[in-house]
């Protein structure tokens, strides 16, 4: 069985698979061996080369922009597409069979710090992340732990001096079986007290590290600059957040680039 609740309105009468190790469910058959057969021809003559410039996987956890209280593991798998931004595809877990749940674009603060005002309220910083043990890059148990230390400092060296803007499509803390309503813009956790400790104990145990020391060896890791706004702390003081939603709006005809209520 799944550990969450399945939140699945309308697809109640449908089949549904295990998915992201035994976390969740999504709706539908079993997948037959003719798309098994199908996937495997495709791997064999076409190419993929956006998800093969993927380059590190990153293990945080992501607060929705209005409700701290619900915060959702997310394994960021990102690359490159300049040394001052990086771009990942997030899922919920590192299963091979984890449901891609989101995006998050990463910026240096080189970038973030000539956004406009209105802008800014959509990213989040990464200090407290690193400094507060957040956020982990998950490697083999192969690799030596001193090696690790040392390709998590170069790395988390320069990623606390980043931004990130975070759009989740499918809320899987909630059991959404499919990706419903609009999507929901993430923020990161900034101070002590806002984990669940939960969480931590449990990505502790399974990536064989401790939250305590991750803190103590990442003390010496200190941003570049001061943090400028992010994490819409300003709206935060008025109990207030900034959140997506869905609009009606005119729909422009492509024949003769009128409105249809022209």
């Amino acid at each position: 069985m799944a550990d969450e609740k399945p939140h699945c309105p309308g697809l109640e009468a449908l089949p549904t698979q295990i998915a992201s190790g035994h976390r969740g469910l999504v709706p539908g058959d079993e997948e037959s061996l003719r798309s098994m057969a199908l996937g495997q021809g495709a791997k064999v003559i076409q190419d993929t080369k956006p998800l093969k410039s993927i380059c590190r996987h990153i293990c945080g956890y992501h607060v929705y922009a209005h409700d701290i209280t619900r915060q959702v593991e997310a394994h960021h798998y990102c690359s490159h597409l300049s040394e001052d931004m990086m771009q990942c595809v997030i899922y919920d877990s590192p299963e091979a069979n984890a449901r891609l749940i989101g995006v998050e674009y990463i910026i240096s603060a080189k970038i973030y710090r000539n956004l406009p005002p209105e802008e800014k309220i959509y990213w989040h910083s990464h200090e407290f992340e690193v400094k507060g043990g957040i956020i982990t890059l998950p490697v083999s148990s192969l690799v030596p732990r001193a090696v690790h230390a040392e390709i998590e400092h170069l790395e988390l060296s320069q990623v606390i001096n980043t931004y990130g803007k975070t759009w989740h499509l499918w809320q899987v803390d909630r059991g959404d079986v499919i990706p419903y309503g609009p999507p929901q813009l993430m923020m990161a956790l900034t101070e002590e007290g806002q984990i669940d400790p939960k969480l931590l104990e449990a990505r502790d145990k399974r990536e064989g590290v401790d939250t305590n020391g991750l803190r103590n060896r990442r003390a010496v890791i200190h941003p570049s600059m001061p943090l400028e706004a992010a994490d819409q702390l300003e709206a935060r003081r008025e109990g207030m957040a900034w959140q997506a939603t869905m609009a009606k709006v005119p729909f422009k005809n492509a024949t003769d680039g009128s409105s249809a209520t022209s």
